[in-house]
């Protein structure tokens, strides 16, 4: 299966069967979520990658409790060369001064926004020498930077990722205080759910408006400047997923693959009836409790609206 995989997807590098999970537990990666009476997805891996660098020495590792979110080849990259790297034609938007210079970007899968892939917005702070600005926690009075990203309903918007703070002592007042000088990046993944665009359904609409909400006050060893807030907006497009060439994944409107696997997941299902027999009959039932657990929701709502 996988190498006739490989060759429809013109992947150049070798893929690993690991058909009873043995090389999956060895790495400590077993999604103890599912147990056999989930039949043919027992014995499935914590969906995740491992960077190494030359030497085969692992450098970073993204992991998942859902396959239903990944992450974007772009950020794998960047954490093989520790810093984003960013696409020359990303969307961008800039503000700010000859003191604070702030762009935004949207880093990852040519700023398109699919079901649980992880995009990045990115914004990048320059400020001029002898320049700051404050990280959290600080007195009443003095404004931390604050970086907020906001979407429609569906799009799943992560704490920011900032930077790690100098720190400031001012020895006259006996405080010390976080803050952020020259260039720098604050990085905030976002990623759509099945309610902004799912698997199961054709896209509701084209695209979408995120807001980026920059909120700073620079200072110097003598002045701090008044606050100021810079605004971006992005108007980012929805797309579909991959889905395999199944009866189950077909029909939803989503980009289906070139490569028919319904013989190998027959194999698949009797390999794991043999295993666990009724494995099978429990996981059709409860998926028909959930999609009809789904279905009552969906009737509560429309009796709400």
């Amino acid at each position: 299966m996988l190498r006739e995989f490989a060759a429809k997807q013109d992947i150049p590098f070798r893929l690993l069967s690991d058909i009873d999970s043995e090389v999956i537990r060895r790495y400590g990666i077993l999604n103890d979520q599912v147990g056999k009476d989930d039949a043919f997805l027992h014995g499935i891996a914590y969906p995740g990658v491992y960077v190494t660098d030359e030497a085969g020495v692992v450098v970073a590792k993204f992991f998942h409790d859902t396959y239903k979110k990944r992450d974007s080849p772009e950020v794998l990259i960047d954490a093989a060369f520790g810093r984003a790297v960013i696409a020359d034609d990303a969307p961008r938007a800039s503000g700010g001064d000859d003191e604070v210079r702030v762009t935004a970007f949207v880093h990852g899968g040519s700023a398109t926004l699919r079901q649980g892939v992880i995009r990045q917005i990115v914004v990048r702070c320059e400020l001029s020498a002898g320049m700051h600005v404050y990280g959290e926690p600080v007195p009443e009075g003095m404004i931390p930077l604050q970086v907020d990203v906001a979407g429609p309903p569906g799009l799943a918007v992560e704490p920011p990722q900032m930077p790690e703070p100098e720190i400031l002592r001012l020895e006259s007042m006996g405080m010390e205080l976080p803050v952020f000088s020259g260039d720098f990046d604050v990085v905030v993944p976002v990623y759509p759910t099945g309610v902004l665009a799912s698997e199961t359904r054709p896209l509701d609409m084209t695209s979408a408006e995120v807001e980026v909400r920059v909120r700073y006050q620079a200072c110097n060893d003598d002045i701090c400047l008044p606050p100021r807030t810079e605004t971006f907006r992005f108007e980012l497009p929805l797309d579909v997923i991959d889905v395999p060439a199944l009866g189950m994944h077909m029909g939803h409107g989503q980009r289906e693959a070139n490569f028919d696997g319904r013989r190998h997941m027959l194999r698949l299902v009797l390999r794991k009836l043999r295993q666990h027999p009724l494995g099978l009959p429990r996981l059709i039932l409860k998926s028909m409790k959930l999609e009809l657990a789904a279905r009552r929701r969906r009737r509560a709502g429309e009796s709400d609206a």
